[in-house]
């Protein structure tokens, strides 16, 4: 046997062997140093058990700009990691312009809420508007689930849009695929009786939880004629929800939710301690405390929602009328009273959400006990804390917050510096009827709670959607200022934290850096770069090929 055949059978054989091993042995190395390519475990187990195919439709196709291809590029690697790890995930990327019938696709968006973006797309020194999906719909056996892609954030660059958009793939994925594989099991109580918004005001946040959660009604009232049975009942929900309840709540009603939350029941508490009233005789508007009987409810577990105003030099503008009927012209003023609050907290509650908008909130004040207390959201250093009662005259306040933002604040007119708005308390509660006389005999007086969550927002507002016609619209959407605000993307996180036995909200608090190229500096060296990248590669090879045929001509001629 020549040497040559001979190293070609060991060549072929250590191929073989090579190729035999991979199929047997598979393994993805990511060499990123924020781990972007590595799905958390938490995600992984949302498809562990897939045995039949989730198909993905991405519509991330057509003529986008640069930011929104970097988009489509990490959703196709995130999807590959997915696929990777159970090939019955499926996914196409779909131009909705170019498909069989665009308008019947359009206006299936429509219907499933999916709204289109616009976007400016420049190509050779022209610009031009096109309108992008930036959403995917999965389906799984019968089932249908839509995945938003884009994040918009309030005065965000594309670069900066996209990289919010970017960090929030992997939980976008996740939440879809574990409501298409998982039955509906958690139950939401949106409790009634004690002047809670009405239906119509919390319609679109409770429309959407309805897609992963049961939610029904819960009226406190029968706590006066049959409390155990109605404790009984209450119990059969994993989590309460307190919409800007406006009456008191009787002893019979407070014993019961206190007994509700010593045997492990969450619950979301939005809640206002001053309301804005109108003198018909003078005509004067006035804030005065709100008393709802659920003082002492809040202090026993830790903190205290103080009858106050929090005025916010970072605020949300409202838009006043001026003129008369026809030449009537709207525009937008500064509204302290109306805080804006953006988190730079990393709880996967508000880690990487749009600012939430707030309406007459109140201070919440820390109480010292065993209760863990976090501090979710809270007004910007900038802040002035005015106590009840107290009038609201909007022709000085609009002067006076026009002021402020024209010279700047006064530092010494804003000392409150940042106040807490919104408080998630965790851990063991202690009853508030300890040693008290109860309104009612329990089955079981428990006076210290099993481990569990509740959040305390200051603002009942926070939850309320506008209307238009009659009709509910998008909660965070503001009809008259065009804006959106981080309100229903905040409650989301907080109920899906709130009933995560999986902690898959935990995958929110993952960072990713998108490196982006700098428009300006790419202007200015685009010549140098060309060269590089196209004549010393040429160069390159061309000295290869002089070295190349020299040696080989000296070797060969001695």
């Amino acid at each position: 046997m020549s040497q040559t055949l001979k190293y070609t059978i060991i060549v072929i054989l250590l191929f073989i062997g090579v190729n035999f091993l991979a199929s047997k042995v598979y393994q993805r190395f990511d060499l990123t140093q924020d781990q972007r390519y590595t799905l958390s475990e938490a995600a992984k187990e949302t498809v562990a058990t897939v045995n039949s195919p989730i198909k993905i439709d991405v519509f991330l196709e057509g003529n986008f700009p640069p930011e929104f291809k970097k988009l489509k590029l990490e959703t196709e690697q995130l999807l590959e990691e997915f696929r990777s790890y159970n090939p019955n995930v499926r996914y196409e990327f779909v131009n909705p312009m170019e498909s069989d019938n665009p308008e019947a696709l359009q206006q299936e968006f429509v219907s499933r809420g999916m709204k289109g973006a616009q976007v400016e797309v420049r190509e050779n020194g022209k610009v031009s508007t096109e309108v992008v999906y930036p959403w995917a719909l999965a389906y799984y056996q019968e089932k249908t689930v839509k995945i938003p892609l884009l994040k918009n954030t309030l005065g965000a660059t594309p670069e900066e849009r996209v990289n919010n958009s970017i960090q929030n793939l992997e939980y976008a994925f996740a939440d879809g695929f574990h409501q298409l594989i998982n039955a509906k099991s958690k139950r939401i109580a949106v409790l009634k009786g004690n002047g809670e918004l009405d239906d119509r005001y919390v319609a679109d946040l409770f429309s959407t939880l309805r897609d992963t959660y049961f939610i029904a009604p819960f009226t406190l009232d029968s706590a006066a004629v049959a409390p155990v049975k109605t404790l009984e009942q209450l119990n059969t929900f994993d989590l309460i929800v307190a919409a800007k309840p406006i009456e008191k709540f009787s002893d019979a009603e407070r014993y019961l939710l206190d007994q509700y939350t010593m045997q492990g029941g969450a619950s979301i508490w939005l809640v206002d301690a001053t309301q804005i009233v109108q003198d018909p005789a003078s005509g004067i508007t006035a804030a005065i405390p709100l008393d709802i009987n659920m003082g002492d409810f809040f202090f026993k577990y830790g903190v205290r929602i103080n009858p106050n105003l929090v005025k916010d030099v970072y605020c949300a503008p409202i838009v006043l009328a001026t003129g008369e009927d026809r030449e009537s012209q709207y525009n937008k003023y500064p509204w302290l009273y109306n805080p804006l609050s953006s988190s730079a907290n990393e709880h996967p509650i508000v880690n990487n959400i749009e600012a939430v908008k707030f309406e007459y909130a109140s201070e919440i004040e820390l109480l010292p006990n065993d209760v863990k207390k976090t501090i979710l959201l809270s007004s910007s250093p900038i802040t002035q804390v005015q106590g009840t009662p107290a009038e609201i005259d909007i022709d000085k306040e609009i002067p006076n917050a026009l002021q402020v933002i024209n010279e700047g604040p006064d530092p010494a007119a804003f000392p409150s510096g940042e106040t807490p708005l919104a408080v998630l308390l965790e851990g063991q509660f202690t009853s508030v009827f300890t040693n008290r006389i109860k309104p009612f005999q329990a089955p079981i007086d428990i006076t210290t709670s099993s481990p569990t969550k509740m959040l305390v927002i200051s603002d009942g507002d926070v939850i309320k959607n506008q209307l238009d016609n009659g009709r509910p619209l998008e909660l965070g959407f503001d009809k008259w200022t065009n804006s959106f605000y981080g309100n229903k993307e905040f409650l989301l996180n907080a109920v899906n934290y709130m009933l995560d036995d999986s902690g898959l909200i935990n995958i929110r608090t993952k960072e990713i850096a998108v490196p982006f190229l700098d428009p300006q500096k790419t202007l200015a060296e685009r010549t140098q770069w060309q060269v590089i990248n196209i004549l010393l590669p040429l160069g390159l090879l061309a000295l290869f090929g002089f070295l190349y045929g020299y040696f080989r001509k000296r070797k060969y001629t001695r």
